[in-house]
């Protein structure tokens, strides 16, 4: 394949979608070919998965159900959004991949690391992005972040105690210190600072320019 696989991932509150946000109009202005997405989600199937998964109402959904939606979400996100596109040549901004579901479900719902990690083997048949950017932020910051500022969907899992996501960002930095395609950049600087360093770093792989 041509194109180049960029995910995003960070526990909630590390400011993803601003990021992807400026990323994404440098990248139109640099007139690079790219396409944005995000997990779950990215195509009528598994946003329909995403709605079960995040409904507020599925307080009852088991952990290893919640694991196995995700892989499938991610599936057919694959296969029907990101492959295309990446066959195409084309550059891939994709808000969260397998990264989070071995943190947040592996992890923080205790189903294990390597279990998850084999469960999505599976469903992407071993495909790794090219790069991923990890915004590390602590969990506390990041929900007071979510309290103040989020204007966009509240979902199940952000009725999560802190404890769930101080585990996930545990798993998180140890996933970062495991991987050479993941670039960790400190989110709690101020949000032009860590678009600025998030950009440094693309420059090096794909043509962000002014």
């Amino acid at each position: 394949m041509n194109g180049f696989f960029i995910t995003f991932e960070g526990t909630d509150g590390s400011g993803k979608t601003s990021v992807l946000n400026a990323i994404e109009a440098k990248l139109k202005t640099a007139k690079v070919d790219y396409l944005r997405t995000r997990e779950p989600g990215g195509n009528r199937i598994s946003e329909q998965i995403r709605n079960v998964i995040l409904d507020e109402r599925s307080t009852e959904m088991d952990a290893r159900t919640e694991a196995l939606l995700y892989a499938a979400a991610r599936r057919q996100h694959l296969v029907e959004t990101v492959l295309p596109a990446l066959e195409a040549g084309k550059v891939v901004l994709c808000d969260r991949f397998v990264d989070s579901s071995l943190a947040y479900q592996g992890a923080g719902r205790g189903i294990g690391v390597a279990e998850v990690k084999q469960m999505n083997q599976f469903a992407t048949a071993g495909l790794e992005p090219d790069l991923t950017i990890y915004l590390a932020l602590e969990p506390r910051l990041g929900l007071e972040r979510i309290k103040q500022n989020r204007q966009d969907e509240v979902n199940r899992l952000d009725k999560e105690a802190l404890s769930f996501y101080e585990t996930v960002y545990r798993a998180y930095q140890k996933l970062a210190t495991e991987n050479e395609r993941i670039v960790t950049i400190d989110a709690s600087q101020k949000l032009a600072d860590v678009i600025a360093e998030v950009e440094l770093v693309l420059s090096s792989k794909i043509p962000v320019r002014n």
